[in-house]
């Protein structure tokens, strides 16, 4: 794909368009192209060449056969994000973040393995033992833990990468990432700072489209990536 293309590309998903001025995080105050109607107006050239530094950093991790931690619990991200891991094989957390994911991961794990001993048992069989009362109370905490643990079931380690959509509502997230020493990539818009990010990519963080097209980015980066490795 061309810079042009891309430019062109990046404008009709509407990645351009930020927040107010007042809202502005002077972090990214050099990727501001202007303002339109009080709203400040990304720089796409800037933001096209952002997106290629991330898309490169996603596949050397992948190429090195570690995984990408997809995060977004906004509603506006949740689905696309959720399918954009799936679809690329990788780790998720679509939903609330749970405190200690990263820095406590020796203790997720143990939650992360007694859902799986516990999904095991249940495709064996061997929950029949119990009585039905029993049954529906195991069934509830395999739903529970389903819902928190079950798109990382498959990170058996700390990731190579993290990829955000908006590093501002997932604070937490980026800063257990800072402590642990996981790179983060980032769909940030002009209210997010960006001082934690080592790929920032300062588009429109807000809309189905804009998020939509960085998710695709990203799963195409992780796709050659592990072809790479593999040849």
């Amino acid at each position: 794909m061309t810079a042009n293309t891309t430019i062109q590309k990046l404008f009709e998903a509407g990645a351009h368009f930020g927040y107010t001025r007042t809202r502005r995080n002077p972090t990214v105050q050099s990727f501001i192209f202007g303002q339109k109607n009080r709203n400040d107006i990304f720089d796409l050239e800037l933001t096209a060449a952002k997106l290629e530094e991330a898309k490169k950093a996603a596949a050397d991790v992948v190429g090195k056969g570690k995984s990408i931690l997809f995060v977004a619990g906004k509603n506006e991200a949740r689905i696309i994000m959720r399918r954009a891991a799936e679809k690329a094989d990788e780790p998720f957390v679509c939903g609330r973040w749970i405190g200690g994911t990263l820095t406590n991961f020796k203790e997720i794990s143990k939650r992360v393995k007694r859902l799986e001993t516990l999904q095991s048992d249940k495709e064996k069989g061997n929950l029949d033992k119990y009585t039905k009362k029993e049954r529906l109370l195991i069934d509830r905490e395999i739903e529970d833990l389903e819902a928190t643990f079950g798109g990382i079931v498959s990170m058996k380690e700390l990731p190579g990468a993290m990829f955000v959509v908006d590093p501002r509502h997932e604070e937490i997230a980026v800063n257990e990432a800072k402590v642990v020493g996981v790179p983060v990539i980032a769909l940030a818009n002009s209210d997010c700072d960006l001082t934690n990010i080592a790929h920032p990519i300062p588009a429109n963080d807000a809309t189905n489209k804009s998020i939509t097209f960085f998710a695709n980015e990203i799963i195409a980066a992780i796709e050659e990536g592990k072809k790479a490795a593999k040849k």
